[in-house]
């Protein structure tokens, strides 16, 4: 894989919450100069130019544990505001207590308040289930009509991607849907291992200079 290559596949992240106006411009030009695929961003702060990088934010972050309706108003906002993909965290408890249609009808709340084109993208924070439950969210999410299933926050404590939890996503959802790894990933050898297990996506903050290596 080339350098442009791995950088078409980059959602370009900062979403720290004391990031700045200012912040998220420079970060946004660092991107622009990469070539990376998108931009990750707050959700109040996306009244910004991209200059023609993808806009995704974030909805019921980084917790997931807010009320579906609270969720789905939020994505609505978010692509009012001009967000093109929208990263949900779905409901770690309902998750833990294996109400997977919960999860699911969860996920359908935001699904149905966003345009269709939007790309909806669910975060089932791996590292914090089990195999059976990484299968479950998986299915939950793909019922509910997402376009990616996506690994970590990369702020729970239990930790972020990991390729076995992106290879069981992988199989788990076929070419339904993608898989992004995000959470964690540091080094060029990381993200390439997440994109050999069948990650599609790697949501990146360190993105210069993982890409730097490739130079």
């Amino acid at each position: 894989m080339n350098r442009h290559e791995l950088a078409r596949m980059i959602d370009h992240t900062l979403l720290t919450p004391e990031a700045t106006f200012a912040d998220v411009e420079n970060f946004i030009d660092e991107g622009v100069d990469l070539g990376v695929f998108s931009v990750c961003i707050n959700p109040t702060m996306l009244n910004v130019d991209t200059r023609g990088l993808v806009l995704v934010t974030v909805c019921g972050f980084p917790s997931g544990a807010h009320e579906s309706s609270i969720k789905a108003d939020e994505a609505s906002q978010a692509v009012d505001d001009g967000a093109i993909e929208i990263d949900m965290v779905m409901n770690l408890g309902l998750a833990k207590a294996g109400d997977w249609l919960g999860v699911r009808h969860d996920i359908e709340a935001v699904r149905k308040a966003i345009s269709e084109w939007t790309v909806l993208k669910v975060i089932i924070e791996s590292a914090v289930l089990t195999d059976h439950e990484i299968v479950q969210a998986c299915r939950a999410a793909h019922d509910a009509g997402a376009d990616f299933v996506k690994t970590s926050t990369g702020l729970h404590p239990a930790g972020g991607a990991t390729t076995h939890a992106v290879s069981l996503m992988k199989e788990t959802v076929g070419d339904a849907l993608h898989v992004k790894a995000s959470g964690g990933i540091r080094t060029l050898d990381e993200a390439l291992a997440m994109i050999e297990a069948g990650a599609s996506r790697l949501g990146l903050s360190r993105s210069a200079s993982i890409l730097a290596q490739l130079d």
